[in-house]
């Protein structure tokens, strides 16, 4: 009997080896085909993500599936960004001379002078005013707007023109040093608060309000372009309307800036990528702003417009639609709206309007109204103002 456990051992010990040889053995298999897959990469592979893209697309879709910090920055990315926080760290230099420029983007003459110049009535060196007259020479009524016209070109809606008048007329604000803040304006619009409550909520906000949103659908997302890769990704393409009020840092990066903008001029037009159709007036600002300083900005703007038609410009409020019901009820909304161009009608998206953290009335202005409600709202004008932030 001993004899034959002696025989027995033996099996049950190259039993015991089968395991370690196996694990050895598909271990060496698969660092074989670990080098061989480095040393012959299918280079004529592209991956299901790549449909449609050209192979630098395929390499900015394949990084978003990447930690963000895996792409560098080119050179002229790095240039830009240190111009760019090196201004928004500058403190704002607020003295008892600090004004508001208003900016008027407008093909002629402003029909609402008569209520803009009730609005700037005794406020005389706290407020500078900008005109761009993209086709005719405006005339004027009051005396606050007479030869206040800066050079203009002409103005294509949906095009960089539209970008580069708005350029213009920050670039010519900006050379009075006591312009604090900027504010973007068409002949449409109206004021919705006296000058005393629109100059505190501007002048003492502690952020630009820029509206800045993102919008998933063919007319947010759905109009990035492969060729702004890879300096704008995808996922930062964001949407917005164009009026605007910045704070001068934010104006100076703006001028700064010919990385970003230079993308949005070549490539941001219909006709560059299939059916895109790129507005650079609703993307180029939104989108710089959320790339570069994404806390700085209320991603809402205090000039309220109307989508509920649901087509391509905003409705038009004439004589019979305006009341003082009516102007009251924009002058207290404190809920802003972003209409996003996912499903037929677009969701709407909602959120709260806040002042330096505390709730407030989200618009100073509003557009768009025609110009036969002008008289209506001068009379109007004392009744429906708010004095108090």
């Amino acid at each position: 009997m001993g004899e034959t456990q002696n025989l027995h051992l033996p099996l049950r010990t190259r039993s015991s080896l089968k395991k370690p040889l196996l694990v050895v053995l598909l271990v060496c298999i698969t660092s074989v085909l670990l080098v061989c897959t480095y040393m012959y990469p299918q280079h004529n592979v592209k991956s299901p993500a790549c449909e449609g893209l050209s192979s630098r697309g395929c390499q900015a879709a394949l990084s978003g599936w990447l930690d963000v910090h895996v792409r560098k920055h080119t050179d002229e990315e790095v240039a830009a960004r240190v111009v760019i926080r090196d201004i928004l760290r500058t403190p704002p230099a607020l003295t008892s001379r600090s004004k508001i420029a208003f900016m008027f983007l407008s093909p002629g003459t402003l029909p609402f002078e008569k209520l803009w110049d009730q609005f700037f009535q005794g406020q005389e060196g706290r407020f500078s005013i900008y005109i761009h007259p993209s086709r005719l020479r405006p005339v004027h009524i009051s005396r606050h707007f007479s030869d206040r016209e800066i050079h203009s070109d002409h103005v294509t809606w949906g095009r960089i023109s539209m970008v580069d008048a708005e350029r213009r007329l920050l670039a010519n604000a900006l050379e009075d040093p006591d312009n604090q803040h900027f504010v973007l304006l068409s002949e449409s619009c109206i004021p919705l608060h006296t000058f005393d409550y629109t100059y505190r909520y501007l002048i003492h906000g502690n952020v630009s309000f820029i509206d800045s949103f993102e919008d998933p659908g063919p007319h947010g997302t759905g109009r990035h372009m492969d060729h702004m890769l890879p300096e704008i990704p995808r996922q930062d393409f964001r949407k917005g309307a164009q009026w605007f009020t910045m704070k001068r840092q934010h104006a100076l990066i703006v001028m700064a800036d010919n990385l970003y903008y230079s993308k949005f001029r070549q490539y941001c037009r219909p006709g560059v990528e299939a059916n895109k159709n790129c507005i650079a007036d609703e993307h180029y600002l939104p989108t710089f702003y959320h790339m570069l300083d994404p806390g700085g900005i209320s991603n809402w703007s205090v000039t309220y417009v109307d989508w509920s038609e649901r087509r391509w410009h905003p409705k038009t409020y004439r004589a019979r639609d305006v009341s003082l019901k009516f102007l009251k009820n924009i002058t207290f909304d404190d809920m802003s709206v972003h209409v996003t161009s996912v499903g037929k009608r677009g969701d709407e998206l909602h959120w709260p309007c806040t002042w330096n953290g505390i709730r407030r009335p989200c618009y100073l202005f509003a557009r768009k109204f025609h110009s036969d409600s002008v008289n209506k709202l001068v009379r109007l004008f004392p009744n429906y103002t708010s004095t108090v932030v």
